[in-house]
């Protein structure tokens, strides 16, 4: 994926240094082009109400019909993953809410719970103040009187609401618009917006049993606008500029720039700052990517794999990424590197997905783990048989969830299929491709009183005391099935903190006292299939 870098954007400007102590969970910050979102990221660490309005300047006020007309004017649509119109949003909610006769609420999804995304992070970390602003725009066009910013990382929420003081939004009755901010868990289901929603509303941080529009029932009933963080920021920026300014940079279709999380086969992750239609290959070259790659991730764990051919032609935007049969979904792009399994680095993400299941549905909590588990087998040589089982698994489980968890899993790893048909037919066939899995893709290690160097909790089992009772597939089936021996097969992850208690319950009750939890070394290097 070498090649000569496209001349408009020869200029990529270095890492930026924060000045001063670095603040904490937040990666380094490339820029390509003239910075927008991070403009000022020069100049501070993180930009408080001062230096944001000496980098940006006041927003105007606009109306409802003034909002609207420039959120089509832009093509502004959600960057949390959908991608769907901004401007139908504020339409829907606008009218919603005068036909209920009801004052609308605004809501900033600030949650990213995957671990591969970190733009958002970024962005209430050092620019709260941008992200704030379009979403009062966005309240003041309609006439909200609520606001709330879900986050799921300590550093977002003390940047958040010290923004919010700064403002004299702090959490008060009796104000015009009250403002406050939702801390939710660092979990796949948090960045769900009925998840946040309805931990929003003092509930679990999970998606509800039934799926309901946002824009005619969100928060306490109330007609929501719900977007992403760095929507409202776009949204900020354009008003600033004017959709005439806000077209000078990217492509006549999709204007303006996009963030981005690389991470991966990089020497450490960054968040890029990028005009749309660059080519990808070259943006991967900037973040010091290796330049053999054989495949690249695009829109993180509920995205799609590109092979290595097809993302060295790639260019970065949703038209051009949607022709690759990919989508940027969160701005996640994670290359691999030609000395890991791909399949291998697919599984251990696999059961990952499968054990941030929220629980609640058939299709999340025993299907994923039956499409990690196909998958698995698959990688093990398990012949024509085991890769129909896993077709049949993603075909059993889109489409009947709760939310959009299913359906994403099930994307990722029937893109795998299709992005390594050379690496897939060796494993199939029983030989494996000869490559570790390197453990490259990022998952997050359980918090806990580990030793210092040591992995996350996994399971384990004693096989001189295993009888094969099933009892712990019963308890716990997102981290444990039964082969087709009748015996335990465990899962390649971690065990999430979400269920530790099912996890300890699974080994006090074990007829045999085979099963474990121990302290692994980290990523298991020996999956060759």
């Amino acid at each position: 994926m070498s090649g000569l870098l496209p001349e408009p954007y020869a200029a990529a400007t270095p890492p930026l240094a924060a000045a001063g102590r670095e603040l904490p969970e937040l990666p380094a910050v490339r820029i390509l082009g003239l910075p927008r979102l991070t403009a000022g990221f020069d100049e501070a660490e993180r930009l408080d109400r001062r230096t944001h309005l000496a980098v940006h300047g006041s927003p105007p006020a606009l109306t409802e019909a003034q909002l609207t007309e420039l959120a089509e004017a832009v093509a502004l649509r959600g960057r949390g993953g959908a991608g769907f119109p901004f401007a139908r949003k504020l339409q829907a909610v606008g009218s919603a809410a005068r036909r209920q006769g009801a004052a609308p609420a605004v809501v900033v999804n600030g949650c990213e719970g995957e671990p591969a995304c970190r733009k958002d992070a970024i962005l209430l970390g050092r620019a709260p103040h941008l992200v704030l602003d379009g979403a009062l725009l966005a309240a003041s066009a309609l006439g909200a009187r609520t606001l709330v910013i879900g986050v799921t990382r300590a550093a977002a929420e003390t940047s958040v609401r010290e923004a919010l003081a700064e403002r004299g939004l702090a959490d008060r009755r009796g104000r015009p618009l009250r403002a406050r901010v939702v801390r939710l868990p660092e979990r796949m289901v948090s960045g769900e917006s009925s998840a946040l929603l309805r931990a929003a509303d003092g509930g679990p941080a999970l998606p509800p049993g039934r799926r309901a529009r946002a824009s005619e029932a969100g928060l306490g009933g109330a007609p929501t606008l719900l977007s992403n963080a760095e929507t409202y920021a776009q949204l900020a920026l354009a008003a600033r500029l004017g959709a005439p300014r806000y077209a000078t940079t990217g492509t006549p279709a999709e204007p303006g720039t996009l963030l981005l999380t690389v991470s991966g086969a990089v020497p450490e992750p960054c968040v890029v700052e990028t005009p749309s239609g660059v080519a990808l290959p070259y943006v991967l070259g900037v973040c010091g990517a290796r330049p053999a790659l054989q495949g690249v991730l695009v829109g993180g764990y509920h995205g799609g794999w590109l092979d290595g051919a097809t993302a060295s032609g790639a260019t970065l935007s949703r038209e051009a990424l949607a022709a690759c049969g990919a989508d940027l979904g969160a701005g996640a792009v994670l290359p691999l590197p030609s000395d890991t399994c791909p399949l291998g680095e697919t599984v251990r993400v696999a059961h990952w997905l499968a054990a941030e299941s929220a629980g609640q549905c058939g299709p999340c909590r025993l299907g994923l783990p039956a499409l990690a588990g196909a998958l698995a087998d698959a990688a093990a040589g398990g012949g024509q048989g085991a890769l129909e089982a896993v077709r049949a698994a993603a075909g059993a489980v889109r489409g009947r969830g709760a939310c959009g968890h299913p359906d994403g899993a099930a994307r990722f790893v029937l893109s795998a299929l299709t992005a390594f048909t050379d690496d897939l037919a060796a494993h199939v066939l029983g030989g494996g491709c000869g490559r570790g899995t390197a453990g490259v893709l990022p998952l997050p290690s359980p918090p806990g009183a580990a030793p210092r160097g040591a992995g996350p909790e996994r399971l384990a089992v004693d096989w001189t005391l295993c009888e094969g009772h099933g009892l712990c597939a019963g308890l716990l089936p997102e981290l444990v099935r039964l082969g087709p021996d009748g015996y335990p097969s465990l899962a390649d992850a971690g065990v999430p903190p979400h269920l530790r208690g099912r996890a300890q319950r699974a080994v006090r009750r074990c007829p045999a006292l085979a099963l474990r939890l121990d302290r692994s070394p980290g990523p298991r290097p020996d999956h060759k299939g």
